[in-house]
């Protein structure tokens, strides 16, 4: 929750990415709320009340995933719908036709994008975005496991994470003129 609540702010790609993990360790923890407070949230050492806070939110996170009948894959809704958020906007920038510079990036990323929708078996309806997204999710987990990443794939995802970053900083810029 705490770290959630910063990326939201900071950065809408790392929250997204993060809340994939946060949904994954509720899957391996198997919504066990006992399981999770013992093994992540008591290691955030924090007082009682936040950590009650913390505990709050993964219960809410736990409800939300099974009502949403999310318990083997797939995100919950409010995820879903910041990734259409940066998708929007990155549609925007494109179609807007005055950042070269994004345009730029993003032929630099097309061909991997479409390369990895293809290998992923995508839906035909992920967006670009979302594909980004789930290829550096992909790449997060292996490094975790301690797996071997060849070359070709890095500098493919290479071009994903460049395409999100810039897009990320453009899109908080975007909102913070907004406020």
């Amino acid at each position: 929750m705490i770290i959630a609540q910063d990326k939201k702010k900071t950065n809408l790609a790392e929250y997204i990415l993060y809340m994939w993990q946060v949904e994954d360790i509720i899957r391996a923890y198997q919504f066990n709320i006992d399981k999770i407070e013992e093994n992540i949230i008591k290691q955030f050492n924090q007082t009682e009340a936040v950590q009650k806070e913390i505990k709050d939110w993964y219960e809410n996170l736990i409800e939300m995933m099974k009502i949403e009948k999310i318990e083997e894959k797939g995100h919950l809704q409010i995820i879903k719908n910041n990734v259409n958020e940066l998708f929007d906007y990155h549609v925007f920038l494109l179609s807007k036709g005055k950042d070269s510079e994004y345009n730029s990036q993003y032929q630099k990323a097309l061909g991997n994008i479409l390369e990895f929708r293809k290998k992923s078996n995508a839906d035909q309806e992920t967006n670009d975005v979302e594909v980004c997204l789930t290829a550096l999710y992909g790449i997060l987990m292996l490094k975790l496991q301690g797996k071997e990443i060849s070359k070709d794939t890095l500098a493919a995802v290479s071009t994903f994470s460049q395409l999100i970053s810039e897009l990320t900083a453009k899109y908080k810029a975007f909102e913070e003129e907004k406020e």
